[in-house]
């Protein structure tokens, strides 16, 4: 094919979007006539957007140095975006040399532009990065005034971008979610780069995520899985897409397609070089893994997910808390919160201390953990957090011997689940609601829900281990049991739980009967044989 015909088909391929192909076009073409500046630039995006990024940062060098000396405003940008692709790619040492570059550029040219705009914004992202929001709330206002100046809509949409999710960390929800909203407005109207459109949706279902806001998590989840579909050479973001999806399919009790998106995630971001995301990836499909029960496979992928540089918390110790491993559980969660600072880590860790501290015996660090979830829940005014501080308030509530209190929480937390069509965690909360209404006397009503809730395990495939303990017996059938083990009567044993007397007979009662058993003694040997003790 001749010079043109490639070039042609190059166009053809970037009009419709078809990264791949324009960046082969394009490429072919090169080395038939070397490439103009503007078609440099092209070939950067498309090999950036398909996924092959070190063709991309060949083209953005290239076309950098054919822009000098008559044009350096459109060289800094180049240098600009060299910049964002070594930031995104875990190379922060050459992204500063050519952000120094851009700079350096633009101060010769002399006359403010919208690249200067980019590089602000770039300078406000690690300002955010490195604590100070308030800092880079005011450099993404000065992003914002750039372009708007110059009716640049990518850098316009990445200043909001950026305001919003600098209010948002300042405590300013309301408006930051107002002004991330109005950067999605733009996306989907199609008035950004794709490039930028990409990057938007990824940071706002992130920041979504991290706010605890599944409901607008939810709607650009789909947005963005849309977007990419109408782009079926697309890999830069579409391996992002496939975890956020992978999560959300979590949420909503679809376990079998967020294994396959979170596969195909992993396949994704593995190539054709490995992404920073990839740890992400290992992470959802461990959470599966072990809400699945399956926990050799668990453990592999929390240990790559750890060695592509993601933690493997909280989700390793309530892992190490269904291989009964409470005592490492513990330390793991008590290290995690100790060093969780911020509100939205903070809730990410209490709901499983709470978890993991209950298993132990530990009534103080349950109920201590499930008290602050209720401030934070109250303070962040989300309502996924809300359900887990009435879960977790219900589940030491129950633990400390309060069933009527119990239920009332236990019930709210159900109101929720079920309004955010949540139905694992609603299956967890109605297998304590059952235990509640055993300790009432209503066993009728114990049997619905444990029914209820069971049926749901098994239509998720979800391991069952804390709805039904070792030989079925609830939580607190399992606390009794460790104090019968040691030898304390059921006065004893009502003194320390704080309940009646009578409660602690039906509570061995009940044991006896689960483990089909007739003696104190028998059951002490139960323990022991099972290390429930």
């Amino acid at each position: 094919m001749t010079a043109s015909d490639l070039y042609e088909r190059a166009g053809e391929a970037w009009e419709q979007r078809a990264w791949a192909q324009a960046r082969d076009a394009f490429t072919a073409a090169d080395r038939t006539e070397p490439l103009h500046s503007a078609d440099l630039e092209r070939l950067a995006v498309a090999a950036y957007l398909s996924g092959d990024d070190l063709s991309s940062l060949d083209a953005w060098c290239r076309a950098f140095h054919a822009l000098q000396p008559d044009d350096l405003q459109a060289a800094a940008r180049c240098a600009f975006w060299q910049a964002f692709q070594l930031f995104n790619g875990g190379e922060p040492a050459r992204a500063n040399g050519w952000l120094a570059r851009a700079r350096r550029l633009l101060e010769t040219d002399g006359h403010e532009c919208a690249v200067q705009g980019l590089i602000e914004g770039l300078t406000a992202v690690q300002l955010l990065h490195h604590g100070d929001p308030a800092a880079a709330q005011a450099g993404f206002a000065t992003t914002v005034r750039i372009g708007q100046k110059f009716d640049d809509r990518d850098v316009e949409t990445l200043g909001l971008l950026g305001q919003g999710e600098s209010l948002i960390a300042l405590g300013q929800a309301a408006e930051g979610v107002a002004l991330l909203d109005e950067v999605m407005a733009a996306v989907t109207a199609d008035e950004v780069s794709p490039t930028v459109a990409g990057l938007a949706y990824c940071a706002v279902i992130g920041i979504c995520r991290e706010s605890f806001d599944l409901r607008r998590a939810a709607e650009w989840t789909a947005a963005l899985s849309a977007w990419c579909a109408a782009q079926p050479e697309l890999v830069a973001y579409r391996g992002q897409c496939q975890i956020h999806r992978s999560e959300l399919l979590q949420l909503l009790g679809a376990w079998p397609e967020a294994m396959q998106e979170a596969r195909a995630a992993l396949d994704r971001l593995s190539r054709p070089m490995p992404h920073a995301a990839l740890g992400a990836a290992y992470y959802q499909q461990a959470e599966l893994h072990r809400l699945r029960g399956d926990y050799a496979a668990a453990e592999d992928a929390y240990g790559e997910a750890v060695r592509r540089g993601n933690p493997a918390q909280p989700g390793l110790a309530l892992l190490r808390l269904a291989q009964g491993r409470i005592d490492t559980a513990q330390a793991a969660i008590n290290r995690l919160l100790a060093e969780a600072t911020d509100a939205p880590a903070r809730c990410r860790v209490l709901p499983a201390r709470v978890q993991i501290c209950l298993a132990a015996g530990d009534l103080a660090g349950a109920r201590d953990a499930a008290d602050e979830l209720g401030q934070l829940a109250a303070d962040l005014d989300a309502t996924y957090v809300r359900g887990l501080a009435a879960h977790a308030t219900g589940a030491v509530l129950l633990a400390e011997g309060d069933v009527h209190a119990a239920q009332r929480f236990l019930r709210r937390a159900c109101e929720i689940w079920r309004r955010l069509d949540v139905p694992y965690e609603d299956a967890r909360t109605r297998a304590l609601l059952a235990e509640v209404y055993r300790d009432l006397g209503d066993p009728d009503s114990a049997k619905l829900e444990l029914d209820a809730a069971e049926a749901v395990f098994a239509r998720l495939g979800a391991a069952t281990t804390d709805a039904e303990p070792a030989g079925g017996l609830t939580d607190r059938e399992l606390e009794v049991l460790r104090l019968v083990a040691t030898g304390q009567s059921n006065r004893d044993i009502a003194k320390q739980l704080v309940i009646s007397e009578k409660t602690v007979a039906r509570h061995i009662s009940n044991i006896f009967v689960k483990l089909g058993l007739n003696s104190r003694t028998a059951a002490t040997a139960y323990a022991y044989e099972h290390h429930v003790v």
